[in-house]
């Protein structure tokens, strides 16, 4: 187990520990948050859901004409507060 301010003073020793096949757990304070592990390669690995190039034929939601009054609006919910 590591803490993340060693981890991050540290990193390349750590991930030459990770390349030779160890397991690192990243700890915030006492809680793990995070492992690193060695990366093997699988059928699994994460893909966009549409190709860069079918982004921009996209359909975005359309905008909104009301304009909207911030400081109204934060006042009022500051009010429901209390």
């Amino acid at each position: 187990m590591v803490k993340v301010a060693e981890l991050k003073a540290r990193l390349s020793a750590y991930l030459r520990a990770v390349r030779r096949g160890h397991a690192v757990t990243v700890c915030d304070r006492d809680t793990p948050i995070a492992r690193l592990v060695p990366y093997a390669s699988t059928s699994d690995d994460l893909t966009s859901r549409a190709p860069l190039r079918q982004w921009g034929a996209m359909a975005l939601p359309r905008r909104r004409d009301r304009r909207v009054d911030s400081l109204s609006a934060l006042l009022l919910e500051r009010q429901s507060w209390r």
